[in-house]
Order: C-alpha cells, then structure tokens, then sequence
C-alpha cells in the first residue's frame, strides 16, 4: 500500500510539473498583440496627439483596441450615422431618393466645395439648383460637401433622431448634435450668421477678426467637447452592423447603397489606404478639422482572409495633417497584415 501511495504521489507530482511546464510557456499570439499596442502608442506619439484605433474582424469577431472606449472628435466621418438615419427613413418610405431638394443661399454652408462653387453667384436669392436625396447623400460621402450634409441632415430629422436611430440598433459611443455649419463656427469661435442673406460671405468676414493663435486656442477647447464625438469601439461597431446582412439596420438595397458609395469616397487617400497593397478595396469615410483627422472603413483583406474593420481618430495634435495621415497609414498596415495571420 505504501508504494501504491509513493508512486501515485510522484505521477501526480510529475503531471503537476508538466501543466505548469505548458502554462508557462508564452503565447504567440499575446506577445504579438502586445507589440502591436506598442507599436501604436510609438506612432501616436509621432503624429503628436492622442490616437484611438479599434480593429475587428468581421468573419471571427476578433479586436484588437487601443483607446477605443474614449471620445474622439467624429469631424466628416459622423455623415455615416446621418447616412445611416436618412436611409432608415428611405426604407420607411418616409422619403424617397428620387426627392428633388431646391436649394437657397441660406443653404450653402461653408466646407461645400461643389454645390457653394459651382451653383452660386454674388446677389443671386437662389443658386439656381435642385438636388435629388440620392445625389446629396452621394456628395455628402464621396466629396464631404458640407451643404449637402446639412441637408441631408434635415431631412434625416435632425440630430436627435440620428441619436435614436443609434441606440435603437444598439450602437454606442456615438452622438450627433449639430450641423456642419454649427460644428466648424463652433470649433472656430466664430458665430454662425444663420439669418444673414449670405452666410457663407458674413461667416469669412467674420473669421477675418478672429487671431491664428485664437483660432489654435479654440481649437484645443473643442478637442475636448463632447459633441459630435464617438469612441473607435462605437464607430467599429456601427460598421458592423452596416456591413452585416443580418443587422436589420438598413434594407438590402440600402446596405448595398451605403456600401458602393463609401467604395468609391475620394477623400482622404493617405489615410486608410495609404499603405495598403494597391487595388485594396476599402469603403470608408475620413474627417478632418482643427487638431483632428480620422479615418473609419471595412477593408477587405487578401484571399479568404475576410474582411476588416479599422476606426482610426487622431485628436490634438498640431502636427500637419500629413503627419497625422502618415500614423494612420502606418497603424492599418500594421493591422492589415497581423490579422491576415491571427484571424
């Protein structure tokens, strides 16, 4: 009996050993990921302010994030959550893409490069134009026009009702709270002259008054405002749930609308995409103002590798923009390829 007792007592010692050999042992994948986090934080400091990525990969649903619970100023990339509200109402049949939409001067907002420019003159009442829903939200994406925006947001029903579209599918860490108007006045501490019979011509002679280094100062103050904000998590999860079929967010039709025109957004092209391998499809959508550039798309990945998700904010930094560009070309590619491997 006492060597029965001898012999299990070192077969269990021995099996004890053996698991705490294998524990110890390092995981490949961990020591992977937390260069990768490193790495981040090296090039956050490159670009000269805080940078907030999330990363998923739809097909596994593994993530990798950095900063991603905190607020970033959303800038131009908030037109998806509004794109997103319009096209609600679309599928509703609330409103259709073929709507004509006339616009007035009050209409052209600053930041509108095609609609302010080419269909407005000096003493005109109206810049002679209408627009449907369907080319608005398509300027609104592709150029970032401002005044399409604004639009666009009126007719999704405002600010709040893009909020409850959000929380209603279950996506948070994003708010919507004012126009593009309303945003960049604000940013700038310049008043936005709603009622004026030109807006865009009182807002410049209004921005002439204001100093570089007040505008630099007021900029910082707006970096930490929390409208119009999202966090790399929410805005990650908000793609998802655009990209899925299932999501039951948008109809068929509109998904695949949504889809095609952030496919072909023309803004932005050293961010995401920066250095990726060529011919990468990424359908995404870039901000940019004050201290702020971000990118937020789906980047289809080489072979079967799937498809991934990237939300990459760069907040007070007064590095140039193309600095700024550089960090976030550089983190995709990083994410690019580690999960090409650790999907």
């Amino acid at each position: 009996m006492r060597k029965i007792f001898v012999v299990l007592f070192l077969f269990s010692g021995a099996l004890f050993a053996q698991k705490k050999k294998v524990v110890s042992q390092p995981d490949p994948s961990a020591q992977y990921e937390q260069r990768l986090k490193s790495e981040v934080e090296r090039l956050s400091q490159i670009c000269g302010g805080k940078l907030g990525v999330t990363a998923l990969h739809i097909e596994s649903g593994k993530r990798f994030t950095q900063n991603g619970s905190e607020p970033f100023p959303m800038a131009s990339s908030y037109k998806i959550p509004i794109a997103v509200q319009l096209l609600t109402r679309v599928d509703s049949g609330k409103l259709s893409l073929d709507h004509m939409v006339e616009f007035t001067n009050k209409d052209l907002h600053i930041g509108s490069g095609m609609i302010s420019e080419r269909f407005s003159w000096p003493g005109a009442s109206k810049p002679g134009v209408a627009l449907s829903v369907r080319s608005l939200l398509e300027l609104m994406l592709l150029i970032s026009d401002n005044s399409a925006t604004d639009v666009c947001l009126r007719l999704a029903g405002g600010p709040l009702r893009v909020n409850q579209c959000l929380d209603r599918n279950g996506v948070q860490g994003i708010r919507v709270d004012r126009p593009t108007s309303w945003l960049i006045s604000d940013w700038l501490g310049v008043p936005w002259p709603e009622n004026a019979d030109n807006p865009i011509a009182a807002f410049d002679s209004l921005e002439k008054g204001i100093s570089a280094e007040q505008a630099k100062e007021n900029s910082r103050k707006a970096d930490s405002d929390l409208r119009d904000t999202a966090t790399p998590d929410g805005m990650a999860n908000l793609l998802l749930k655009i990209y899925q079929s299932d999501s039951r967010l948008l109809s068929p039709a509109s998904r695949t609308l949504l889809l095609d025109i952030l496919d072909r957004c023309e803004t932005g092209l050293g961010r995401l995409k920066g250095a990726l391998p060529p011919n990468t499809q990424v359908r995404h959508k870039t901000g940019t103002i004050g201290m702020t550039t971000n990118d937020v798309g789906i980047i289809s990945l080489p072979g079967d590798a799937g498809h991934l998700i990237v939300s990459a904010f760069v907040k007070s930094s007064e590095k140039p923009i193309a600095e700024r560009e550089k960090a976030i070309a550089q983190v995709t590619r990083m994410l690019h390829d580690y999960f090409i491997i650790h999907r």
